[in-house]
């Protein structure tokens, strides 16, 4: 996986070697099957390094302790899911075109992390400031989309942080949906079924929902 800036890991122990960062990777990618399996209280970090195939000494060079390790198994999939949206917005098209482009990006991402579900949602416990964050920074980015698409006269004029919120609701159940319990629409089609609605909702000229 990608990550974004945040870092995986305490600033002191950022790994400086390729050797390092592939090791960090491995540990991650374990953590987060580790986590999503099992959840924060039954997972171990012996079993962890073991799904990792590195030593458990290994664990101690990057964290201090599973509570670390699970804020950055959080950070790394929030990160994934940044750059999932990033990597198809560069594409040309209009506002409606990126926003279909970013919720397929984002359930392609889902497909192949399916854990982040459950991780997610035990982070409201283990770690409520990972939680929010996530969901702040991710609200963010649509609420820039859409005032960048609203600039442009393609989104209705009043869009606000309040249709960022209800559209990363919207998207958040369509991958649980969809992906997570089943895959009777393949992400470009769920995509499209959710385009629809924003065109009826938020395009220029419309009224946009209280």
């Amino acid at each position: 996986m990608t990550t974004g800036p945040d870092s995986p890991s305490p600033a002191d122990k950022t790994p400086r070697t390729e050797r390092g960062r592939r090791t960090l990777r491995k540990l991650l990618d374990a953590a987060a099957q580790e986590f999503g399996e099992k959840g924060f209280h039954q997972a171990s970090i012996t079993s962890i390094t073991r799904r990792a195939g590195t030593a458990l000494g290994s664990f101690y060079t990057y964290f201090d302790s599973k509570e670390e390790m699970f804020r950055a198994v959080m950070a790394d999939l929030s990160g994934g899911v940044r750059e999932a949206a990033r990597e198809v917005l560069s594409n040309e098209g209009d506002a409606f075109d990126k926003e279909r482009a970013a919720l397929a990006g984002f359930l392609r991402f889902v497909a192949q992390h399916k854990e982040i579900y459950r991780i997610i949602d035990e982070s409201e416990f283990v770690d409520p400031q990972s939680f929010r964050r996530h969901y702040e920074s991710t609200a963010s980015r649509i609420h820039e989309r859409l005032l960048a698409g609203s600039a442009a006269g393609e989104f209705h004029p009043d869009v606000s942080e309040a249709h960022a919120w209800a559209i990363m609701g919207m998207n958040a159940f369509l991958g649980l949906r969809y992906v997570v319990w089943g895959k009777e629409l393949g992400p470009d089609q769920v995509a499209e079924i959710a385009n629809g609605i924003l065109r009826a909702g938020i395009a220029g000229g419309s009224t946009p929902p209280a």
